[in-house]
């Protein structure tokens, strides 16, 4: 088995790039041939990718897909991920740090994630395609004196192109009820204070609201209730440390907040049906 490192690599964006934001279209066949892309990882910033011929084999989260052309797919920083190969691929990509991301467009991409891959239509592939076009060679107009404000916009401007493919799949705005708003505040809570904040009742006093209240409205739009979802979230934490990292289940059970180790042990074999080091031993490679 491979020596792991103490935390899950967050791989920095390469040198060169510009203030956050990082923009790339190249064509690949084969390995990655990257230790960085193999290797399991975060990213430190918001990933999009667009594949525009071939296909794409990746893994996120102990989940693998087939990107295939014409497709897209959008990873959040806290995913974690590794590209396994490709085939007579060409991909567009670009990973924006989140203080060049509009807020409106921060807030959607928190409620949008987890995603899967998502086959777009060869016509929306085409107006892709030339939005990267255009975006990439401002990029390379590194003289001009709002050069920044210039890539940071054109590239808000392909994040809502993205978000809008993902978007119409979903229930119209125009359908959505205050249960699904305060669902969709909840969830992006959840992603910020879930190693910290556990009880449903601390989460109601961040929205506002009683816990009974919340309780219904995440029950209603989910089907589960608050407790659940709280779980989860520290349970899929809790995996990709335990089989990314060189942690012990006791310093993983530290980091995501549990002074009891023996009380993290058994929710986690409950919510996985394993325990930890059984769940470590499984999935060993």
């Amino acid at each position: 088995m491979r020596k792991k490192n103490k935390n899950i690599p967050v791989n920095t964006l390469p040198e060169g790039t510009f203030r956050g934001i990082m923009m790339m279209r190249e064509a690949f066949h084969g390995s990655p041939d990257s230790r960085e892309v193999e290797r399991a990882h975060r990213d430190g910033g918001y990933t999009f990718i667009i594949q525009e011929k071939g296909s794409t084999h990746i893994q996120i989260d102990f989940q693998t897909y087939c990107i295939s052309a014409p497709a897209i797919v959008y990873i959040h920083p806290n995913q974690v991920h590794r590209v396994i190969s490709f085939e007579h691929a060409r991909i567009s990509t670009w990973i924006i740090t989140e203080e060049n991301i509009r807020e409106e467009y921060l807030s959607v991409l928190e409620d949008l994630m987890p995603v899967g891959v998502l086959p777009v239509k060869h016509e929306t592939l085409t107006i892709l395609k030339e939005a990267v076009g255009l975006c990439m060679k401002l990029s390379e107009k590194r003289e001009e004196v709002f050069y920044h404000s210039i890539l940071k916009e054109s590239c808000n401007t392909l994040i809502t192109l993205i978000i809008s493919q993902y978007l119409a799949l979903a229930k119209p705005a125009e359908h959505h009820t205050r249960s699904d708003h305060i669902t969709r505040e909840f969830k992006i809570a959840l992603g910020q204070h879930y190693k910290t904040v556990k009880n449903p009742r601390d989460y109601a006093g961040l929205l506002n609201i009683s816990t009974s209240y919340l309780n219904e409205c995440v029950k209603a739009t989910t089907g589960k209730p608050i407790s659940v979802h709280i779980q989860q979230r520290i349970i899929l934490e809790a995996k990709r440390l335990l089989y990314h990292s060189g942690k012990s289940v006791k310093e993983i059970a530290d980091e995501l907040g549990y002074d009891d180790f023996s009380y993290f042990t058994r929710l986690f074999t409950k919510m996985v049906g394993m325990s930890p080091i059984a769940f470590l031993n499984n999935y060993r490679e």
